[in-house]
């Protein structure tokens, strides 16, 4: 475990870098979810595997945790959770450069459900971002912010998520460069067989032609 210290908290996280890691990808959880979500981990998992390094983090401290635990008000506050993100790119960069086998790396995003929103704020305020995917994400969130997104986005929706595949059908027409694939038979969460190893399999191919 690491721990990011920004100016308002202190984020844990737990990074792996794989050796001969073509990049880093920093995981921005999703509604009342934290970095120890399974499908999270398990995404990570996989593109470790495909010789991608990744951090997890969690965007809320655990007093902010145990308040959205009850009033679920945090995990909607898309410019709390951009900053936050915004501040652990750039701990992961000051990282990253401090280390002569990681120095240069590239920094991917991965933002599921609100993550998603807080990861495109993200990249639209550090261009060093090279990309950004999102899982069953919620892009309308990000507001202005996305128009400014110059990273390519993958966008991955649940065919059957009818609702959250319109908004995202809605931000692909408003980012620069962006493609949305449709995971037939999912739903939000993913849950169905095979679905989330499709997830990760994207996500992979995306980002290590993007990274």
């Amino acid at each position: 475990m690491i721990t990011l210290r920004l100016p308002d908290a202190e984020l844990a996280g737990d990074l792996d870098i794989p050796d001969g890691a073509r990049g880093v990808v920093l995981f921005a959880h999703g509604s009342g979810s934290s970095r120890h979500s399974p499908r999270n981990r398990a995404v990570a998992a996989g593109l470790n595997a495909a010789g991608l390094g990744t951090l997890l983090i969690d965007l809320l401290t655990g007093p902010e945790e145990e308040t959205d635990r009850v009033t679920a008000a945090l995990r909607f506050d898309i410019d709390l959770l951009t900053r936050r993100l915004v501040g652990a790119v750039d701990g992961l960069t000051e990282g990253l450069e401090s280390a002569p086998h990681t120095a240069g790396l590239p920094i991917g995003l991965f933002g599921a459900s609100t993550g998603a929103a807080a990861a495109l704020g993200a990249a639209a305020a550090r261009p060093r971002i090279a990309t950004v995917v999102s899982r069953g994400g919620r892009p309308d969130l990000a507001g202005p912010s996305l128009a400014r997104v110059r990273a390519p986005v993958l966008l991955i929706v649940g065919g059957r998520d009818t609702e959250v595949l319109e908004l995202n059908e809605r931000a692909h027409r408003s980012l620069a460069a962006s493609e949305v694939h449709v995971i037939s038979g999912a739903g939000h969460l993913f849950e169905e067989p095979g679905a989330l190893e499709e997830v990760t399999a994207q996500a992979a191919d995306w980002f290590n032609r993007h990274l």
